[in-house]
């Protein structure tokens, strides 16, 4: 559907009535002649189509990357979009001149999205070190240097604002001294404040589809996405995880980074950026969201996963009506849920967890880092006086949904730990899985898969009373 869409492109305002599905991509290669941005793996993996995108929320621009290939045009409304050819200026940039002087690129074709990881890094963040820095380019692929240049590279980029950088300078205006980004950023803050939205959501319109971050709905259905009539959910506020009552309280709309990067989940899991290492790349978790992640009911679906060992609930939408489902009561069967076409997952809840709680998330895929999931899973443990108080434990990869596992956490309730007990619950937890052969193992291997993943669990937990020999 074609409705009018206002952004920034670069330091232009743009007003484009182009097809609201069409993907930014698309959009700037054919439409803008902006060729910079790269098309190579049109899924998300490679990076060469990153672009800096800037959100102004509560007065303030928050800049993040994004992957083109996979976000919508008409999810850029009132944003700055920014792409490489945007970051030009008189001569080198220092991220270019450091690319240049450790010989970072080789054939080429990768650098634009390496040099915008970097800018948005620099740009969205006040504190730099050098694995940080890293995990921001997490998502770009180079297969020409062997990555080692490009890791001298970013280290260099960091020597040079560690040296230039004035204390107490504002962060644009340090930005743009030190030649990192073209001085016209100054004036996108009051540009994006006077965009208007067009474009309002009507609650009594028919819309054909619902997006949140659309980073797997783009890789298997882009074309037919193209010209339907789509609600992009979006944000109005940035205070999205918060305490209510005894609950931790979470917009659907989160993305998986916001979650990631919230104080409160940080508290109540500390590990969770470790997790997410093993998820995804940075532009994927500044798009993609819990909602989606969750509707898309993919049987390996990393955070539903995460978020059915923590017994959340989640409030579905239609109109002023409200209702609560338990996520692991959400899932019917391979892609069928309990829940109209028309339902929105506005919230997502889980109690506080208090401090005898103990939670592991383990994945294991092809690549060890941001790969699709073999088999992964979570585990929640409420344990005090030497005794299970509560259990929790889901499974992905195993059946046609994101499993819960009700017989095998039943069963965890009022037990001692040892490991007799876990060699039980390896059994029951078999009983209760439909694995299937396909192309990311065998019915026996994801069976060993899951035994395996449940000593590991309970080995990382409570390595005082589970020894390593019970992965003989």
């Amino acid at each position: 559907m074609k409705e009018q869409i206002n952004f920034i492109l670069n330091d232009k305002p743009v007003s484009t009535t182009a097809f609201k599905g069409l993907v930014l991509l698309d959009f700037l290669r054919k439409e803008k002649r902006l060729t910079g941005t790269k098309e190579v793996c049109k899924e998300g993996d490679c990076g060469a189509c990153a672009i800096v995108l800037g959100e102004l929320i509560n007065g303030e621009i928050l800049y993040k990357t994004v992957n083109s290939c996979l976000y919508p045009l008409g999810n850029v409304e009132g944003k700055h979009v920014v792409t490489i050819e945007g970051l030009n200026q008189n001569g080198f940039t220092p991220i270019q001149k450091y690319i240049i002087d450790e010989s970072a690129s080789q054939c080429g074709f990768c650098t634009p999205g390496f040099i915008i990881s970097l800018t948005t890094y620099f740009l969205s963040n006040k504190e730099y070190d050098i694995d940080t820095a890293i995990d921001a380019i997490g998502g770009n692929i180079c297969r020409c240097t062997g990555y080692l240049s490009i890791k001298r590279s970013v280290a260099k980029m960091l020597d040079y604002i560690a040296a230039n950088r004035s204390v107490g300078d504002p962060d644009i205006d340090s930005l743009i001294r030190l030649k990192i980004i073209p001085e016209y950023f100054k004036n996108i803050h009051r540009a994006l404040s006077l965009i208007d939205n067009p474009n309002p959501i009507r609650e009594k319109t028919n819309y054909e589809k619902i997006i949140g971050g659309g980073t797997d709905l783009y890789v298997q259905q882009a074309d037919s996405l193209l010209d339907k009539n789509i609600l992009f959910v979006g944000k109005k506020n940035r205070s999205e995880i918060t305490l209510s009552k005894n609950e931790v309280k979470i917009s659907g709309s989160i993305t998986f980074e916001e979650f990631n990067q919230s104080s409160l989940i940080k508290t109540y899991l500390p590990q969770i950026n470790d997790y997410m290492k093993l998820i995804a790349s940075l532009p994927i978790r500044n798009t993609a969201t819990l909602a989606g992640n969750i509707i898309n009911a993919s049987p390996i679906g990393d955070m539903s996963i995460i978020l059915l060992a923590l017994d959340s609930r989640v409030v579905l939408t239609k109109g002023k009506s409200r209702r609560k489902v338990f996520l692991k009561d959400l899932y019917k069967g391979y892609k069928s849920l309990d829940r109209s076409i028309d339902e929105l997952v506005s919230e997502i809840r889980f109690k506080i967890p208090g401090e005898n709680n103990k939670f592991n998330f383990e994945k294991v895929s092809k690549r060890t880092h941001l790969d699709i999931a073999t088999v992964n899973s979570a585990i929640n443990l409420v344990y005090k006086n030497k005794k299970i108080f509560s259990a929790s434990l889901s499974f992905g990869g195993v059946a046609p949904v994101p499993l819960y596992l009700k017989k095998t956490s039943e069963y965890l309730v009022d037990k001692e730990i040892d490991t007799s007990l876990v060699i039980e619950i390896i059994s029951i937890a078999q009983s209760e899985i439909s694995p299937i052969t396909d192309i990311r193992g065998s019915v026996q291997y994801k069976r060993l898969l899951v035994s395996q993943i449940i000593k590991k669990h309970f080995i990382t937990l409570f390595p005082e009373l589970i020894s390593h020999e019970v992965l003989k």
